[in-house]
């Protein structure tokens, strides 16, 4: 049975057990699995151990640690910790320490979390496999042959491992939920803005946003009550104060509409089908009623995503350059040494997005292709608004297969790009949306079903989605 990290915390408050004890139990389960699966870049023991120590210190004086008392949380290694290197798993940072903390670092530490490690990925959250890291991939604890997803499939492995309570992911295009479904958790990309990016690493800025990795549905309602909200520092925080989901999850889905979408693009395998028709039943059998609705624009979100994403990156990764932070390749002069540099420090995958993003960027293509996709997120955004106008939430799969084994889509960056079918329009319109484990399918692998809800109904979204977890118990 699942602990909830809720009844941990409350278990290290009352001091029945310790955060130091916890740590070591993790630290313990590290060292036995991690040499197979890597799904760290670096596991923080030292600082973990600080961190333990301080909160059982608290405990000890009398004082609340916060609601995540001694809780351990894994974070995707392009988010920034001081004096911790953050690397974003490309040769670039590698080594880098950035000098300040990301907001969700400090409110975690704040909230009395323990955090254990930095997560591999997808160079620069590029990838759907976490096979493109600088630093070799990460393997799925189900099947270490296969795939954990991506490109947060570290932190999605660590959670899956046992090796921390919960983790912290990005979502560009499916980064949290897409290894969610793989690797059987619990995977939530917020509503764009519900949750502070300052100190995340930029992939796409008016894509990326943070969200958890958990067990169940309560923790990941818990771990987003503690790290929502809006932050000064971060210009596209929503300035609001957010609704308790913790309370959400207890309300049922009595008289909810739950939609189907006729028109959603085929490529799901039978066996991922057949789940996500039993999550209908599901709900169906607990008071929703299942009514049909139409996203025409949804079959166009990888052909957008596949220009708006490459362009922001390439715009983004512009700042390394071998001149202030990171890898420098010397060279005969600053332009050989820029050029060299980045030849060194980026791996393919990124190469390839960069040249497409700045290809779409340039003159006389701009309107043809960037312009046209930015009409197309409107019309993918109006689409759901309209949907969402005869449902409280949307289901779909949330990846088309299975964890697939490594190799099996390298060589096709099309294929790859196909992983993220169901989970990138969501991205394109800032909604939220997030990933429920829902029974297995071929090979006996995790499938999960994805919940889409409208902006900032997070609420609604998280009573569906722990009425499918009660379904499964």
């Amino acid at each position: 049975m699942t602990v909830r990290a809720a009844d941990v915390a409350a278990a290290v408050r009352a001091g029945t057990t310790t955060a130091t004890e916890l740590l070591e139990q993790h630290l313990a389960t590290i060292a036995q699995r991690e040499p197979e699966i890597h799904a760290f870049n670096l596991v923080m023991t030292d600082h973990a151990r600080e961190a333990a120590a301080a909160v059982d210190a608290k405990v000890a004086a009398g004082i609340d640690p916060g609601p995540l008392a001694g809780v351990t949380v894994a974070l995707k290694d392009n988010m920034c910790t001081r004096g911790v290197p953050t690397t974003c798993s490309s040769k670039i940072l590698d080594g880098w320490k950035p000098p300040y903390d990301a907001t969700i670092v400090t409110t975690l530490r704040d909230a009395g979390a323990v955090v254990i490690g930095k997560t591999n990925l997808d160079e620069f959250a590029m990838g759907s496999s976490t096979e493109n890291s600088a630093f070799g991939p990460t393997r799925n604890p189900h099947d270490t042959s296969r795939v954990p997803g991506g490109s947060s499939g570290g932190s999605a492995a660590s959670v899956a491992a046992g090796f921390a309570h919960l983790a912290l992911g990005s979502d560009t295009g499916g980064s949290i939920r897409q290894p969610a479904a793989l690797c059987g958790v619990v995977g939530v990309k917020p509503t764009y803005g519900y949750v502070s990016r300052y100190g995340l690493v930029a992939f796409a800025s008016s894509l990326d946003q943070i969200g958890p990795f958990t067990n169940s549905v309560a923790d990941a309602a818990l771990l987003l009550d503690v790290i929502g909200g809006h932050d000064e520092r971060d210009s596209t925080s929503i300035p609001q104060v957010h609704p308790s989901l913790t309370d959400a999850i207890t309300q049922g889905v009595e008289g909810l509409r739950v939609g189907r979408i006729t028109d959603l693009p085929e490529g799901a395998d039978p066996d991922v089908q057949e789940r996500l028709e039993a999550a209908f039943a599901a709900l169906r059998d607990a008071g929703a009623t299942i009514v049909d609705v139409q996203v025409p624009a949804f079959t166009f979100g990888l052909t957008a995503y596949y220009l708006i994403a490459p362009a922001e990156a390439s715009s983004n990764l512009a700042r390394y350059d071998g001149v202030r932070y990171g890898l420098r390749v010397e060279a005969a002069d600053t332009n050989a040494m820029y050029g060299v540099t980045r030849a060194a420090g980026f791996g393919d995958e990124v190469k390839r997005r960069i040249m497409l993003g700045t290809y779409a960027l340039s003159a006389g293509y701009y309107d043809a292709y960037y312009g046209k996709a930015l009409k197309v997120r409107r019309l993918i955004h109006d689409d759901f608004e309209r949907a969402y106008q005869h449902a409280d939430v949307l289901l779909t799969p949330t990846s088309p297969t299975v964890a697939f084994p490594f190799g099996d889509k390298g060589d096709n960056p099309f294929a790859m790009y196909l992983c993220d079918t169901y989970t990138i329009p969501t991205n394109l319109a800032g909604h939220p949306g997030m990933s429920v484990p829902f029974g297995t399918g071929a090979h006996a692998l995790p499938v999960g079903v994805q919940v889409l809800a409208g902006t900032l109904q997070e609420p609604v979204m998280f009573r569906v989605a722990a009425a499918l977890e009660r379904a499964m118990q």
